[in-house]
């Protein structure tokens, strides 16, 4: 199945005693890479959180926001660091004698420095904190995945109907071909003709000079590797799993083949329709580059 690279899934509820907000957003990168915001006192899950995401994602730049609150507090203590207040006392009142101000040190006072207070508070159990996550995370892939689906299904239609427009360009060229071959020999016949005047003509030269032009603008053997490519394409776009550089492999292939067509042709009509095909080319380059 083909699916883009661009996704958004949000999900907030309350979770096995936390509230959880995950918000999952991707666009097209060439690999899988991973960024995260989490409540800092979570981080230890930024790991599972990664691995978890990449059973489903191939591709792309996920970014992760991950707010998670206990809904119940667990157990804190909270211990005075004696040392460091005792010297905070002892820098104030000096500082009151020194320059004659009035000693007002009160526990207020004190208690505007934090790093006088330490807060311990009882370790959380983390299979816990990653069993309520994990739920908030699937629910919140499942509108990603799905926006990445429908996406790649409009993706999936376009590719494939310029990719068939390509192919009926293909069948044009071949029917072009040996057109120009038999054009280029009434002209190669009229030329000599003025050229010779009245001598005669001999038949076997001008087959040929037209058999040498015919090889010089045969390209049978890239209409066939077109046709291959195309049914590979094709393979691709109903495969189950990530295709997108498989997918930009095949147009780089499509497209040499193409260019090759280009050298070759020595009529304007088959210039014009490579033209046409280099655009519709470019095209599907454009779109595929979102697909995962």
């Amino acid at each position: 199945m083909v699916r883009s690279m661009t996704g958004f899934g949000r999900y907030e509820n309350a979770v096995n005693g936390y509230h959880i907000i995950a918000e999952i957003r991707s666009v097209n990168h060439r690999y899988f890479e991973y960024s995260s915001r989490i409540t800092r006192s979570y981080s230890f899950l930024d790991d599972k959180v990664k691995a978890y995401l990449k059973e489903y994602i191939s591709r792309g730049k996920v970014d992760v926001f991950l707010s998670i609150d206990a809904l119940e507090d667990p157990e804190t203590k909270i211990e005075l660091n004696h040392s460091l207040a005792s010297g905070y006392v002892k820098a104030l009142r000096e500082l009151a004698g020194s320059y004659g101000l009035q000693d007002d040190v009160t526990v207020s006072t004190l208690a505007r420095y934090p790093d006088i207070f330490m807060i311990h508070k009882s370790p959380e159990d983390e299979d816990i904190v990653w069993a309520a996550v994990s739920v908030a995370l699937e629910k919140a892939l499942r509108p990603f995945l799905e926006m990445r689906r429908e996406e790649g299904k409009r993706m999936k239609a376009d590719v494939l109907q310029r990719a068939q427009a390509i192919m009926q360009i293909v069948a044009q060229i071949e029917d072009r071909s040996p057109q120009t071959v038999a054009e280029y020999r009434e002209k190669l016949l009229i030329h000599l003709k003025e050229v010779l005047a009245d001598t005669q003509i001999e038949q076997q030269r001008v087959l040929t000079e037209a058999a040498i032009f015919a090889d010089k603008v045969a390209v049978a053997e890239e209409t066939v590797r077109l046709r291959s490519h195309y049914e590979q394409f094709c393979s691709f776009l109903e495969a189950d799993e990530a295709v997108g550089r498989k997918l930009d492999f095949i147009v780089q292939e499509m497209n040499r083949e193409t260019n090759t067509i280009g050298s070759k042709a020595q009529d304007a009509a088959v210039a014009h329709m490579v033209v046409d095909m280099k655009a519709e080319l470019e095209k599907i380059r454009e779109q595929i580059q979102n697909i995962e």
